[in-house]
């Protein structure tokens, strides 16, 4: 038996084209929330740094100041956390996704020329 003969007769016992694909799809997708995300964690906190202005000087000698202070800098520690940790991910499901894509060209290019009818199935 030839060496394209067994390709042809492991191809044959083959299911069908199987159902397992990569696709760049999802983690683009995700990609792109992540950064959907960091951009609206930014947009918040300058809100809420730009909602916040003079409220020391309006509301001086008030207890409560010291307060709203407080929770301002935790919402802003919150949102910059939340805006650099999407922005990490942005690039590293972004970087998925083009690998995935570049193994799936890879791979089906390698088992190419092994069919008989030259990769057309």
């Amino acid at each position: 038996m030839t060496y394209t003969q067994r390709w042809q007769e492991l191809l044959d016992l083959a299911p069908g084209p199987g159902a397992l694909k990569h696709s760049g799809g999802p983690w683009t997708g995700a990609s792109g929330t992540a950064d959907e995300l960091r951009v609206r964690a930014e947009g918040g906190r300058r809100s809420l740094a730009t909602g916040h202005e003079g409220v020391g000087t309006a509301g001086a000698g008030l207890t409560s100041v010291a307060s709203l202070r407080a929770v301002l800098a935790s919402w802003e520690e919150r949102l910059t956390a939340v805006r650099d940790e999407c922005a990490q991910l942005t690039g590293a499901l972004s970087k998925v996704a083009k690998e995935l894509g570049e193994t799936d060209t890879a791979v089906g290019h390698s088992f190419g020329g092994a069919r008989p009818d030259g990769g057309n199935r």
